[in-house]
């Protein structure tokens, strides 16, 4: 290839296994980079997959090796591909060849991709764990297009997966341009002349139902004495490791049990690919008896049907599809009669098994590899091509559609629902409040923050409701313990004496914000009064959010009272805390404050720019943006839409983010966290990045489901893999509020603003 050519060419990166690997997916990897490269039409290489403890002499193809257990090799990687001005990753996909849980490793790599990614997923399955789940679900969002081999594949995707169809390309296993030739030369080459050959190839293992070919040799012997059954293929090495060669001996000692030894020749060896097609251009019928069904593709059996073979199987998935319509014979799992019965009618009936063939070798042409290199230039050239697939970056923000998008008006009717003369009540099943679960400061606390967030320019929430949270807030002040209280029964006992650490730092910073911005002065003076008594416990706490959620209380308590010694001497605390933590953790590729991410994530980068900006702190803010940044990068999905960080990531240590459960909170505090950054910085984008996270609310999300009813103002508790959650509880309806209310506050304030005009927007 020309250097011109080189530079019109798709530059692909192809992700797997690669030959010398002895594997089905280094096949597949190996052929389908060498198709590409004869196209033409596109410059590839391959970055290897390398299994643990082993070590391969690869090919000048393979441009980068990936130790599975290396998560350094995975950054690694990406950091290679980013640089490397490729157009497209391939990813080849299949469970067992990556590290982490059900080889979550990988999305750690393509999370860091600026270019689309295509994933062939050579297994798709009907029932996978927990794990496998949300590993896959990761690598569907990450990728642009995904690849399966039979529309089988299709179907599950559709149904267990909810992928959309038009992100589904359907592209058969490549074949070799073979010719249709007569088994008899290749016999005599192979020592097999004047012998009826019954082949089967692969890695041998216990999923392979080779037992149950052998059971049914005596029935075929019976009908054709010459028939030889030929085992070709190396046991697969896990299996090797874990258990040596008794599963191959056991075969053998079923052979010799059966009288049928001489009949049945086992080929330990892993052979080349021009040693292959000599094998199976050999045979007089092919088979391929595996035992399960959830099977997605089978090379073997691809290669068989692509020389023209007459093949008996069993009607696992992609054979079901391959072989339908009289292109081959299907017989039960398991069953060697059968199995022996179908073979011998075909050894005996030539007419019918050239036939057979005829019609399996000419209605694989399109299979040849040359076509499916074609087939997946397209699906690669899509990909690129679609802006909806571009992955925005953080300054890519003006293209967002939601940069437009149309606020609701506040409606607080479900908000008045879940409330009563206690205050708010936690959880509601569907839109009807849950007594059972009572009530906890927490929400209360939250619900004042929206009563102070109205008084800027929205009509107040009632002088009666507003005092409610206020007396939830004070009842749950326990002074013997200096701590707050936070889970209450609906019969109003306490169900504590202290609550959590973060349940009385929010507490705080609904009192400190109140202090500053309660239209009425008495109240005003309560919970400056009532801050400043419950600050001093903070100093023992050790949850960076507890620390986060004060020093947002601290803010405006401070611009209210300056000067302070005690709320400035605590607010220097904590924001020395939250610096120390973001510098013992941060690194190249991890710019966040912990090992994990948990929940109300945006409120810790928040709370570094409200104080960095306010004292003046260039490096306190610097750090807030820094890693504020870096959330908002890791919180945007493929496809551009806002993705908060999910539930089932809480507990993974230095890992991407898994997609669910979404919740609201994580929205609202980005959207608090972005308009922070804008009015200290200044920059248009974070208003373009609150918008996006706030259109998450009204369905630009990755299951396109509205979380809000603008009428009633309620909102769902958020997104599961499938569905929306339909319970609408306090903590939900409190964030939608609060969110709608700054992104209100954000569209009067139109027009570019000056840093004294922007600052302003808090008063």
């Amino acid at each position: 290839m020309t250097m011109a050519d080189r530079n019109a060419a798709t530059r692909v990166a192809l992700i797997g296994n690669s030959l010398p690997r002895r594997c089905g997916i280094a096949t597949f990897t190996t052929d389908l980079h060498q198709a590409l490269a004869s196209s033409g039409a596109a410059d590839a290489v391959i970055l290897a997959m390398t299994d643990c403890g082993r070590t391969y002499d690869y090919p000048p193809a393979v441009a980068l090796e990936i130790h599975e257990n290396s998560l350094e090799d995975y950054v690694a990687a990406a950091d290679y591909l980013n640089r490397g001005g490729f157009d497209v990753v391939s990813l080849q996909h299949e469970f067992g060849i990556f590290g982490g849980e059900a080889g979550g490793d990988i999305t750690a790599l393509l999370a860091r991709l600026e270019m689309p990614v295509v994933t062939t997923l050579h297994t798709v399955l009907a029932e996978p764990t927990g794990a496998q789940r949300r590993v896959l679900d990761r690598i569907i969002d990450l990728s642009a297009r995904l690849v399966v081999m039979a529309e089988k594949g299709r179907e599950l995707l559709r149904t267990v997966y909810r992928v959309p169809a038009d992100k589904i390309d359907v592209i058969p296993h490549g074949i070799p341009d073979f010719d249709f030739v007569d088994p008899a030369p290749a016999k005599a080459k192979l020592g097999f002349s004047d012998r009826t050959v019954i082949l089967t190839f692969g890695l041998l293992s216990p999923n392979k139902g080779i037992e149950v070919m052998i059971d049914a040799m005596p029935a075929i012997l019976e009908s054709r004495p010459d028939a030889v059954y030929v085992v070709l293929g190396a046991t697969h090495p896990n299996l090797v490791r874990e258990q040596g060669e008794r599963y191959r001996e056991s075969l053998m000692q079923r052979a010799r049990e059966l009288g049928v030894e001489d009949h049945v020749v086992f080929r330990d060896q892993f052979v080349d690919r021009d040693t292959l097609l000599d094998f199976i251009a050999m045979c007089d019928v092919y088979v391929t008896p595996y035992l399960n069904e959830a099977q997605m593709t089978s090379g073997t059996l691809a290669y068989s049907f692509g020389l023209g073979k007459a093949v008996v199987s069993t009607p696992y998935w992609h054979a079901s599809e391959l072989l339908a319509d009289g292109r081959g014979m299907l017989v039960p799992f398991g069953d060697a009669g059968a199995t022996g019965d179908a073979i011998a009618q075909l050894l005996t009936d030539h007419p019918r098994r050239e036939a057979m063939r005829k019609r399996a070798y000419s209605s694989s042409r399109s299979m040849m590899w040359g076509n499916t290199a074609k087939r997946y230039l397209t699906v690669f050239n899509a990909a690129r091509r679609s802006n909806s697939l571009k992955r925005p970056s953080f300054t890519d923000a003006a293209g967002l559609s939601s940069a437009n998008l149309t606020l609701p008006p506040i409606r607080l009717g479900h908000l008045h629902t879940m409330c009563d003369d206690i205050g708010l009540i936690q959880h509601a099943v569907h839109s009807v409040p849950d007594r059972h679960h009572g009530y906890c400061v927490d929400d209360n606390a939250r619900a004042l923050l929206v009563a102070c967030a109205l008084n800027r320019g929205e009509e107040r929430l009632s002088e009666t409701m507003t005092a409610r949270f206020a007396a939830f807030i004070q009842h749950a002040w326990n002074p013997d313990t200096r701590h707050f209280r936070n889970f209450m029964s609906y019969d109003r006992r306490w169900l504590e004496d202290r609550g959590s650490e973060d349940s009385h730092g929010r507490t705080l910073w609904a009192l400190g914000e109140a202090s500053a911005s309660d239209p009425s002065p008495s109240r005003r003076r309560w919970a400056a009064s009532l801050f400043i008594a419950a600050l001093p416990t903070v100093e023992c706490f050790g949850s960076p959010r507890a620390w986060a959620f004060t020093l947002l209380g601290l803010d405006p308590y401070c611009a209210a009272h300056p000067g302070d010694p005690i709320a400035e001497r605590h607010r220097t605390l904590l924001a020395d805390r939250l610096m120390a933590l973001l510098a013992e953790a941060e690194t190249g590729e991890w710019a966040w404050f912990e090992d994990g991410l948990a929940y109300d994530n945006a409120r810790l980068p928040q709370a570094l720019i409200a104080t960095g900006d306010a004292r003046g702190s260039a490096a306190q803010l610097q750090a807030g943006l820094r890693s504020l940044r870096w959330l908002v990068g890791i919180q945007t999905s493929p496809q551009g839409r806002f993705r908060p960080v999910g539930s089932a990531t809480f507990g993974e240590k230095r890992r991407p983010p898994l997609a669910f459960d979404q919740q609201p909170l994580e929205a609202t505090a980005t959207i608090s966290a972005c308009l922070a950054a804008w009015r200290a910085e200044g920059d248009r984008a974070w208003t373009l990045e609150a918008q996006r996270a706030f259109a998450w609310f009204l369905g630009e999300n990755d299951l396109s489901i509205p979380l809000v009813d603008p009428e009633t103002g309620s909102c769902r508790d958020g997104l599961h893999p499938d569905r929306a959650n339909e319970n609408r509880g306090g903590e939900s309806v409190v964030s939608y509020l609060l969110s709608l209310a700054e992104m209100r506050q954000l569209a009067r304030a139109s027009g570019e603003r000056t840093k004294p005009e922007l600052r302003a927007l808090r008063a």
